[in-house]
């Protein structure tokens, strides 16, 4: 199956991360390298892109896509919570721009047997990297306690019928392992009453981004990579994010507020005393959606939300 990848807010992020000959540009999610491909051609020719991934398909896919020329690629595999590990690795001594494209890739949720899509039957896998040892979210749902999984599938996927899915699973799995996508499937159809199941979309989206989420660490590494990437700018370099759902927004918003805030001491003091600055300054101060062409040319578009910050002068003194 070919790794397809069409980048969202393809535009935006590049008119916003304002690339040019000689930018060292770190896409923390390559996928397909939709977005990789055009920073490279902007960074041509004595830039430096480094794209990582978790995945081996979308390395590969990228080694492919990526143009020759005298810029230089370096192609990682690894978690961008790890980004201070991965960026020491590649051997480069600052950074001008991160993108992180968040959450799982078109060709995830459409390649068979990697387990994401509750449109298709399949192991219940939902690994990102599928090469690697970590438990899946068929591990999870067998081995979890029935408050775990009401605790995972609520917090994640923020389901109202958490309790009762949980409990669903919990019984089910007394009687024989549930190891496919088909079978969590039935199983969130019988738990979520009928008049809910007609509300809001497939009823185990939520279950699903709540198991995905869970197995592959994302809101954790969501806030180690954001913190990571503040360290590694230059004085005005900057991040952006794109995020698909709330969590993860409320993530990256909270981030750059607390990174943009100064002087934290109470009010009425003669002078500050905490010696507090601001480290970013916050240039998208509400998210940037996808235009409806956008959407209409590519409906899982739809919930994308851009938001972009800056590195202020004053953080290079710190």
């Amino acid at each position: 199956m070919e790794y397809r990848h069409t980048p969202v807010l393809l535009a935006e992020v590049t008119q916003h991360l304002r690339l040019h000959d000689g930018s060292i540009v770190v896409d923390c999610t390559l996928g397909g390298a939709g977005h990789a491909e055009r920073a490279a051609q902007l960074i041509a020719p004595t830039g430096i892109l480094v794209g990582i991934d978790k995945d081996d398909a979308a390395l590969a896919a990228a080694a492919d896509a990526l143009p020759l020329g005298q810029q230089t690629i370096v192609l990682l595999k690894g978690d961008y919570g790890d980004l201070d590990d991965l960026l020491v690795q590649a051997r480069i001594p600052y950074v001008d721009a991160f993108l992180f494209d968040l959450g799982v890739s078109s060709f995830q949720l459409d390649e068979a047997g990697r387990g994401f899509s509750y449109h298709r039957d399949a192991p219940l896998d939902m690994r990102m990297d599928a090469a690697s040892s970590q438990p899946t979210a068929a591990d999870i749902v067998n081995t979890y306690t029935e408050d775990e999984l009401a605790r995972v599938i609520r917090e994640y996927g923020e389901e109202r019928w958490a309790s009762r899915i949980a409990a669903f699973i919990v019984a089910a799995r007394a009687r024989r392992p549930i190891t496919t996508t088909g079978e969590l499937v039935d199983l969130v159809k019988a738990a979520v009453p009928a008049a809910a199941r007609r509300e809001g979309g497939h009823p185990a989206k939520r279950t699903f981004q709540a198991l995905r989420i869970e197995v592959n660490r994302e809101l954790r590494s969501v806030e180690r990579g954001i913190e990571a990437a503040i360290r590694w700018l230059v004085p005005g370099g900057r991040i952006a994010v794109i995020a698909y759902h709330s969590l993860e927004d409320r993530i990256v918003k909270r981030a750059f507020v607390e990174a943009s805030q100064g002087c934290m001491c109470p009010p009425g003091l003669p002078e500050c005393r905490c010696g507090r600055k601001p480290v970013l300054r916050i240039v998208t101060r509400r998210p940037i959606v996808p235009s409806a062409d956008e959407v209409a040319a590519n409906p899982r578009a739809r919930s994308a939300r851009l938001r972009v910050a800056e590195k202020v002068a004053e953080a290079a003194e710190r």
